[in-house]
C-alpha cells in the first residue's frame, strides 16, 4: 500500500495508538510532535515506514514548513489526523494568560493550521480524509474545563462547518468525540482504571473511517459506560 498518514501529537497516547494501527495497515506513518524523543519512542513501535518530524503546531510557519517538507519527500498526504491537544484543568479565575494562550493555539488553531495546509491538494485530487480528534469537552461544559471546551467547541464548529464546504468534493471529514483516556494529558489520573485505553478508541476511530459502500460516518461519540465521561 502506497499511502500516507500524518498524525499530529503523535508522541504519545491516541496519537501513537493510531499511528501503530495505521503502521500495521502498511501506510506510511508521518509522526508529528513537539518531542522528538516522544517521537522516537513511538517509532519503535511501528512495523513499517515511518518519518519524523518536530513541529510547533501553534505557529503557522512551522506548519507550512513541515507540511511542504512531508509532501516533497512522501508526495500526497492520504490521511490528515489533527489529534495533538493539551489541557489546564482548573476553575476559571485560575487559569494563568499563558494556559489560556496554549490550549486556544495548540487545540484550535493548530487543527486550523494543519488542515489549511491540505486543504488545497486535497481538493484537487478530490480525495482524502481530514480526522478531527475532538473530545467529550467539545459537546458539553464541564467545571475546571471552561478554556479547554471552549477550544474543543472550536474544533467542533470547524470540523462541522468544513464538511459542509466539501460536500461537493469527495474529501472526507470526521470528528472524534470521546472521554478521557488513560494519556499524558490527565497527568496521574490517566491510571484510573475507568478510563478508556487508546488503542480501543484507536480500533474505534479506524472502524468508522473505513470505506463502505454508500455510507459515511461524519462523527462518532465514545463514552465510558462506567463514569459516563
Amino acid at each position: 500500500m502506497d499511502m500516507n498518514v500524518v498524525i499530529t501529537g503523535a508522541g504519545s497516547g491516541l496519537g501513537a495508538s493510531l499511528a501503530k494501527k495505521y503502521s500495521n495497515l502498511g501506510y506510511h506513518v508521518c509522526l508529528l510532535g513537539r518531542t522528538q524523543t516522544k517521537l522516537i519512542r513511538t517509532a519503535e513501535a511501528l512495523t513499517n515506514n515511518y518519518s519524523i518530524y518536530e513541529v510547533d503546531i501553534s505557529s503557522k510557519k512551522d506548519v507550512a514548513k513541515v507540511m511542504q517538507l512531508i509532501k516533497k519527500e512522501m508526495g500526497t498526504i492520504d490521511v490528515l489526523i489533527n489529534n495533538a491537544g493539551v489541557g489546564t484543568f482548573d476553575v476559571t479565575e485560575n487559569l494563568s494568560e499563558e494556559s489560556i494562550h496554549q490550549m486556544i493555539d495548540i487545540n484550535l488553531k493548530g487543527t486550523i493550521f494543519c488542515t489549511q495546509e491540505e486543504l488545497d491538494d486535497m481538493k484537487k485530487r478530490n480525495q482524502g480524509y481530514i480526522v478531527n480528534i475532538i473530545s467529550h469537552s467539545g459537546k458539553r461544559g464541564k467545571v475546571t474545563e471552561s478554556v479547554y471546551s471552549a477550544s474543543k467547541f472550536g474544533v467542533r464548529g470547524f470540523t462541522e462547518s468544513l464538511a459542509l464546504e466539501l460536500e461537493p468534493t469527495a474529501v472526507k471529514v470526521f470528528g472524534a468525540y470521546m472521554g478521557n483516556m488513560k494519556t499524558e494529558l490527565w497527568g496521574g489520573a490517566s491510571t484510573e482504571e475507568t478510563f478508556m485505553e487508546p488503542d480501543d478508541v484507536a480500533d474505534i476511530i479506524l472502524e468508522n473511517i473505513k470505506p463502505r459502500k454508500n455510507i459515511l460516518v461524519k462523527e462518532v461519540v465514545i463514552k465510558n459506560d462506567r463514569n459516563k465521561q
